[in-house]
């Protein structure tokens, strides 16, 4: 029986110390201007090998239109699970949206990557609109956009 206990005591000891801590990080999206519709924006999180690990954050409720973001609802249409990281609704031309996400401390500089979609009503979509390594520097910058979206801001919380 004390065997059992000092094994117990060793096992909680070590899950312990290797729990990952997380920081939020408040989140600006500027758009181009640009007419139509608002632009539906994913973020995710994506591992080393450029895989996605996680829906971050998404831009747009209305679930009919998700498929859109493409890659995204390649990942996100086989896990299946619940979003709980959707939040507003869409960004219009010109406008701008503050998000709050949170990161795993353990993701920073460890090649994670973080990555922005955006989808438009019949217009364009961009996979990696925005797309960085997750660096102790990157995320407290701001970082230009290649479709939609004019730059991001990440600022520490």
């Amino acid at each position: 029986m004390k065997k059992i206990i000092s094994i117990l005591i060793v096992a909680f000891s070590i899950m312990a110390f290797t729990t990952s801590t997380s920081k939020k990080y408040k989140c600006m999206i500027q758009m181009k201007n640009y007419t139509g519709e608002g632009a539906y924006v994913v973020i995710s999180l994506l591992n080393p090998q450029g895989e996605y690990e996680k829906t971050l954050y998404v831009q747009g409720d209305d679930e009919e239109w998700y498929h859109d973001i493409t890659e995204w609802w390649n990942f996100h249409g086989k896990v299946r699970s619940d979003i709980d990281a959707i939040t507003g609704e869409t960004i219009s031309g010109g406008n701008r949206a503050i998000s709050l996400i949170e990161i795993e401390d353990d993701k920073i500089d460890a090649g994670y990557k973080i990555r922005f979609e955006t989808a438009v009503e019949d217009q364009e979509y961009y996979e990696n609109d925005v797309e960085f390594e997750l660096t102790s520097e990157s995320v407290k910058s701001k970082i230009e956009g290649k479709g939609f979206i004019r730059y991001i801001r990440l600022m520490p919380q």
